[in-house]
């Protein structure tokens, strides 16, 4: 069953994004601003004090999971 809340597909992408930029982050203003909003919200990412936006372990967990097709361990 699954107990994780639904991402949309234009959230999904930016939860990907976040991993492909690694420590550089993902900056404010750009148009998956909103689902990196929405992502912080769910605490899969987060805002750094240089106000770029990195991805959380949740987020890590949630894309190995979610984008990879990892299975989560038992």
């Amino acid at each position: 069953m699954w107990h994780q809340p639904y991402l949309e597909t234009c959230c999904r992408s930016a939860l990907h994004r976040l991993t492909l930029c690694g420590a550089a982050g993902r900056p404010p203003g750009l148009k998956d601003g909103p689902c990196l909003t929405r992502l912080e919200a769910m605490g899969l990412a987060r805002t750094r004090a240089d106000q770029r936006f990195e991805i959380t372990e949740a987020g890590r967990a949630r894309h190995a999971t979610e984008i990879l097709g990892e299975t989560a361990p038992r």
